[in-house]
This record gives structure tokens, C-alpha cells and sequence, in this order.
């Protein structure tokens, strides 16, 4: 499998359904709809090959091994995109010029 044909839509769809067991909650914390949530999980199987949730909302035994790694991977990448996000904030940056200089 190559990174990009990973459904990374569908793993977070099925991470916030698993963690919350519902797919109405899961789909409030992504703030998408129900439906949403249900189609990205179905892409997400249809890529996989296997049903992910047993009986509507319960999960399989390999899925329930699964989900503290995806869990596990958003926080990095949370906590990466946090980083990325708040590097060069410790300083204003000051530019000083004489009144001649700064008008033109």
C-alpha cells in the first residue's frame, strides 16, 4: 500500500466512531453527518477488504487491536502540525528605518 491511497478521511472517520462508539458522535466531533461518516467507513472497508464494525457499532477483535495505533498516529500528527504551527511565535520581529528610508 502507498501512502497515498490510504483513505486517511476514512481512518479518521472510523477512529472517531470506534473512540466514541456511535457513529452520530463520532460524526459530531469530526462535524460532518452521520452519512459521512458511514461513506467514509465504507470506503475505508471496501480498501481493506473486511467489515470493520460487527452488528452496526461493535468492533471486531483485530479492529479494537487497531484503533490505539490510529489513535495513537492522529496525536502525532496533531502534535506535529501543532509544532509546525508555532515555531517563530517567541519574538515580534521590530524593522526600524529613518523617515526617508521608510517612505520609500
Amino acid at each position: 500500500m502507498s501512502r497515498r491511497s490510504v483513505p486517511l478521511n476514512g481512518l479518521r472517520a472510523f477512529e472517531a466512531a470506534a473512540r466514541h462508539l456511535s457513529f452520530a458522535e463520532g460524526a459530531d466531533k469530526l462535524y460532518v453527518t452521520p452519512a459521512a461518516i458511514s461513506q467514509q467507513i465504507r470506503s475505508l472497508e471496501d480498501f481493506l477488504g473486511h467489515t470493520l464494525f460487527i452488528r452496526g457499532i461493535a468492533l471486531s477483535p483485530a479492529d479494537k487491536a487497531c484503533l490505539p495505533h490510529l489513535q495513537s498516529a492522529f496525536d502525532q500528527i496533531d502534535y506535529a502540525v501543532s509544532s509546525a504551527c508555532t515555531v517563530g511565535e517567541s519574538r515580534p520581529l521590530t524593522i526600524r528605518a529613518s523617515p526617508c528610508v521608510a517612505t520609500k
